[in-house]
């Protein structure tokens, strides 16, 4: 009787203590990589090698490992703002807390050109590339002047949007001159030059000629567009 009570009570007291193996455990940050140099590049890559682009919010460990002396890693964002030294190199690891929003990294001494960004939760798609702009081609010579269109057609009524126009000016006596809404540009008279101007056609009259030569004028007309 004593041994069967015994053993119960073992039992109990086996069951009442909890192990290790019940405890709770969080999973291990997800890591992504970071990489600044040797050359003009910098980047931010998933476990699988593609660059990030968009990313749950939660905790995140960035190993980050900076090749050069002349380039930092500089991560910035909602409640983010980690960077390296520009004059030291090695491997650092950050964990940070990303938050809904839009984050930066970049090189700080050539931010134009080494930089990237990724967006976080829920946050709205960036708006579309703007078109890219038309294409004209204007000449004047000694004895005319013209305006064409990419496909080499005169222009004569165009949707109203940027365009890049090259002119070609072969004449030290004539020059090439276009007005209109928010447009007065010209080649000089004395010269021969060749120009691009890139230009926002919008609707109404435009007018292109040599301001030596009152024959050598054209017209055309800008439309409304949504392009």
């Amino acid at each position: 009787m004593f041994r069967t009570l015994l053993i119960s009570a073992l039992v109990v007291l086996a069951v009442s203590i909890p192990t290790a193996a019940t405890g709770s455990s969080q999973a291990p940050n997800v890591t992504l990589t970071g990489t600044v140099g040797p050359g003009f590049t910098i980047s931010l890559r998933n476990a699988d090698g593609s660059a990030v682009r968009h990313l749950d919010p939660g905790s995140y460990d960035i190993a980050v490992t900076d090749q050069s002396i002349e380039h930092n890693f500089h991560l910035t964002g909602p409640l983010v703002d980690m960077f390296t030294e520009v004059e030291t190199t090695g491997t650092t690891t950050w964990t940070v807390t990303f938050t809904d929003g839009t984050y930066n990294y970049r090189c700080d001494p050539h931010a134009a050109q080494m930089r990237g960004s990724f967006t976080v939760g829920n946050v709205p798609p960036p708006p579309p590339p703007p078109p890219p702009p038309g294409r004209l081609t204007g000449k004047v010579t000694a004895k005319a002047i013209t305006l064409n269109t990419s496909s080499g057609s005169r222009v004569r009524s165009v949707a109203a949007k940027t365009y890049r126009l090259t002119v070609s000016d072969s004449s030290n006596k004539q020059n090439f001159h276009l007005t209109g809404p928010g447009v007065n540009k010209k080649t000089s008279v004395k010269g021969k030059t060749r120009a691009t101007w890139t230009l926002r056609l919008r609707a109404g009259k435009y007018t292109y000629r040599s301001d030596t030569n009152r024959r050598l004028k054209r017209t055309f007309t800008v439309t409304a567009g949504s392009s």
